[in-house]
């Protein structure tokens, strides 16, 4: 056995749910390694399309995933990728093959433990035949007991070396949840015990502790409401509101800011998920609680940081409320007004659109969600496009949605819906993308096709860069972010998928065959859709450029 074999059955052994990546010769070995040992692997055309579905699949699966690549430049091809993995904090392993450090002269030489720094990952490396089952392990735990993208470089003479020692049985868990003492929670107790309308905030560090913030929330009279990435978390709670920030309704940014209290679980509250603080009102009191010490207060200042894991100290405040069910913000009045307004699709808006050639993206988007089937999940790519989806298709939890725009790269979402509909195979795969993210990622429709993923692909194409369209206006020159018409329904056709154009809802007919058909193969809508003059969230965004 060599050391590459070596390093592939182990992470095996370890856990991995699944690899993905492009095989050359430097990664050749320790990939077959990972399949003979049972991880499944997926062969994506382009790096970069690896990288994402790596990620995706560890943030919709909650599993550690792999991804495989060459020395040199099929690690710089997969950067954009790693980028947004380490930043969202997913754990997963990069396999980077690295020339022998004797190899000054190599056309693949560079170096790769400082570009890995770079992109904000963990760079790491196996040392030596002697120290590969350590060196790997740490890779592994730091990947699941610090939530960490880790790059791990496999020099080639390494590689080829023969193993020593035997592969052991270990398990590694992830950290156990941890809450301050009674007395470090005094503040937030008072807070919460003297607050009238509270809401609870939960973000990606939320996203493990559903039922016991959802159970707090409903013994201390609290509101729900979550960042964009935990979309779907309190999905069936009647006091859910929904995404906060940008993307929220009139309603749900109401109540929010209207709130004398917000505790914010596991969420970074960024100028995103508070509309650049504009959800927060004067005397609102802003509780943060992270595992993290570095994140409170890192985006904004907080009147109570909390240090402890959003589970650990939602349990422990639970037993202070527990039994104290009270009213508070949840009043039939709201409940009510939730019920009936808190959803853009129940929000009265100006219908666009010119018959026969082009469609609003909003009436597209709410019957493309009438449709669809209920198990669903929900990929979305960057754009100005992006909130209709986002918001128009419902998803059943937080498993339904993933959001890969921590990096705030277009051209990311079909790779997310790849990795996402591999790793919850049960559910139909939805993808909200824009002509421009879909066209940058567009070879990875044959992996789709390849795959037989019943994948739904609406292309929201007004052939343009919209958001520089309507940040920039029509009094400057945008003939660099604008486009002649695309037929990607056609291109679609030609990768071996289905392709719809759709200019109107009426034009959806075929997509209600398609899905009562149990399908096998992707299907693209090329929706023409109208210009909204730059989307409700878009203003927003651009003040954080």
């Amino acid at each position: 056995m060599t050391v590459a074999e070596q390093v592939g059955a182990y992470l095996a052994r370890l856990g991995v749910g699944h690899a993905f990546g492009v095989v050359g010769s430097g990664n050749f070995v320790v990939t077959n390694a990972l399949r003979d040992a049972g991880v499944p692997f997926t062969a994506s055309r382009h790096e970069g399309g690896a990288a994402t579905m790596a990620d995706a699949y560890s943030r919709m699966s909650g599993q550690v995933s792999v991804l495989s690549l060459h020395q040199g430049c099929g690690l710089t091809n997969a950067g954009t990728g790693i980028s947004e993995a380490a930043k969202s904090r997913t754990p997963m392993i990069v396999l980077a093959a690295e020339t022998a450090a004797a190899q000054v002269h190599s056309n693949f030489a560079m170096d790769q433990r400082d570009f890995a720094r770079a992109l904000l990952a963990e760079p790491d490396r196996v040392h030596s035949a002697e120290s590969a089952l350590t060196d790997t392990l740490r890779a592994y735990r730091t990947a699941v007991r610090d939530r960490r993208t880790v790059v791990l470089n496999l020099p080639l003479d390494v590689q080829a070396s023969e193993a020593i020692g035997e592969i052991p049985h270990l398990t590694v868990e992830p950290r156990p949840e941890t809450a301050p003492s009674e007395g470090d929670l005094e503040k937030l107790i008072e807070a919460i015990s003297h607050s009238e309308r509270p809401v609870f905030v939960a973000g990606r560090g939320g996203r493990g502790a559903k039922r016991d913030i959802a159970a707090l929330a409903q013994a201390t009279g609290a509101l729900l409401a979550t960042s964009a990435v935990a979309k779907g978390l309190f999905h069936g709670d009647d006091f859910d509101l929904g995404i906060s920030g940008g993307f929220s309704s009139p309603l749900t940014a109401e109540l929010i800011s209207d709130a004398d209290l917000i505790v914010a679980f596991g969420c970074a509250l960024n100028m995103w998920t508070m509309r650049h603080g504009k959800l927060i009102g004067r005397d609102t009191v802003v509780a943060q609680i992270d595992v993290e010490d570095s994140a409170l207060g890192a985006q904004r200042p907080v009147d109570i940081p909390v240090l402890g894991s959003a589970a650990g100290v939602a349990q422990a405040l639970l037993g202070t409320f527990d039994g104290r069910e009270r009213t508070r913000y949840r009043t039939t009045e709201v409940r009510q007004r939730i019920a009936t307004l808190s959803r853009w699709d129940q929000t009265p808006t100006e219908v666009l659109g010119t018959p026969g050639q082009s469609v609003d993206p909003r009436e597209l988007s709410k019957e493309i969600n009438r449709i669809l089937p209920a198990e669903r999940i929900v990929s979305i790519d960057s754009g100005n496009f992006m909130g209709y989806p986002s918001q128009y298709f419902d998803v059943p939890d937080e498993f339904g949605f993933c959001f890969t725009q921590a990096f705030q790269s277009i051209g990311l979402g079909l790779y997310t819906a790849i990795g996402s509909a591999l790793a919850q195979p049960h559910r139909m795969p939805v993808l909200g993308t824009g002509d421009g993210g879909f066209l940058m990622a567009v070879q990875e429709l044959e992996t789709a096709v390849r795959l037989q993923l019943p994948l739904v692909v609406v292309v929201y194409n007004d052939a343009a860069y919209s958001a520089e369209v309507h940040h920039f206006g029509e009094d400057q020159d945008l003939t660099t972010v604008t486009f002649p018409d695309t037929d990607i329904a056609a291109i679609a056709r030609g990768f071996g998928a289905t392709g719809i154009t759709v200019r109107s809802t009426e034009d959806l007919e075929p997509l209600r065959e398609w899905v009562s058909s149990d399908p096998n193969c992707p299907v693209v809508i090329d929706a023409k859709i109208a210009d909204d003059g730059g989307s409700w969230w878009l203003a927003e965004a651009f003040k954080g450029h």
